[in-house]
């Protein structure tokens, strides 16, 4: 046999049974790399949606520029439904970052349907001396530019909500950003910055290990696998809230019959009771919607990172 057909027949057995008769398979972009939230959110979805689709679903991992490589290479393609794109909270803060998208993330893109939202956690080493978020505000605030917020990248959502934090609670703190994830754990294990804040997934097993200690989640609501952490809001900082989510897109034109189509896969899949206990293992929330309710998600955090951006005075690039 033919090295490509063996290939083609070898992953065919990897998928569910009703799916090994598909020859077209969809490609779902993701602009992260592989491991994190939301790659996990998308092969986890993206398998299960196979099976109602009746094709594979193949996940292409396209990180870079801020989203901007994912997004083009879902733009080039044909608007015929057989290519996705995983938007977060990250395309929305896209806008605000670059002086000029190479397209309109509101105009070039249509919604398909949210997959999940999950919240961030305020950790401090296990033998920090700050045992709550008022003990650490309470320092802060006596001293300032002398408490330090680890987080990755600039521009990132870890990164916006460290410094709407320091808006919201009046805090003068030196905000720290690292290359990524596991950089910011080992500084703040090492006692290197006063606080860190980052997505929950990683965060969860260092707590639970005694590593770290959660001081506050970030969303509206408790933590359902640690509902003894209390929320921000919970503590005295009024008005925060940070949620990050992962989302479905394609072209603007795909037809409108392709888009539900799509749409009515990712719910089945967002259903399913194994899916479910997937995501939520991984801090993530399962929520679809409706195009509409998707769209208006974007704009309306379009806004709200635009002022964050502003308030801490980050230049697009």
């Amino acid at each position: 046999m033919h090295r490509r057909h063996l290939l083609n027949a070898t992953a065919a057995l990897l998928l569910p049974a009703g799916v090994r008769a598909a020859a077209t398979p969809i490609t779902l972009v993701v602009p992260f790399a592989p491991g994190g939230v939301a790659d996990l959110t998308a092969r986890t979805v993206g398998q299960a949606m196979a099976a109602t689709l009746g094709q594979p679903v193949v996940v292409d991992n396209r990180p870079g520029a801020g989203g901007i490589v994912a997004t083009q290479a879902v733009l080039q393609r044909p608007a015929d439904g057989q290519t996705l794109l995983l938007m977060s909270n990250a395309t929305a803060v896209s806008v605000h970052l670059v002086k000029k998208l190479p397209f309109d993330v509101q105009q070039d893109l249509a919604p398909v349907t949210t997959l999940g939202f999950f919240e961030l956690g305020l950790a401090v080493a296990a033998e920090s001396r700050f045992k709550s978020l008022q003990e650490l505000l309470g320092f802060g605030r006596a001293n300032p530019g002398k408490l330090t917020i680890g987080t990755i990248a600039v521009g990132s959502t870890q990164h916006l909500a460290a410094e709407l934090f320091k808006s919201r609670s009046g805090l003068d703190a030196v905000v720290v950003p690292y290359k990524g994830s596991p950089a910011v754990l080992q500084a703040l294990r090492a006692g290197e910055i006063d606080l860190g804040v980052e997505v929950l997934s990683p965060l969860v097993p260092q707590v639970q290990a005694g590593s770290l200690r959660l001081l506050a989640v970030t969303g509206a609501r408790r933590f359902a696998a640690l509902p003894e952490v209390p929320t921000v809001r919970e503590q005295g900082v009024a008005d925060y809230e940070v949620d990050s989510w992962n989302a479905l897109a394609v072209a603007r034109g795909t037809p409108a019959a392709a888009i539900e189509r799509l749409r009515q896969a990712a719910l089945a899949a967002l259903a399913q009771p194994a899916v479910q206990r997937t995501l939520l293992a991984q801090g993530v929330t399962p929520r679809g919607g409706t195009p509409a309710e998707l769209q208006a998600l974007l704009a309306a955090e379009i806004r709200h990172w635009g002022g964050v951006v502003r308030a801490a005075k980050i230049e697009p690039e």
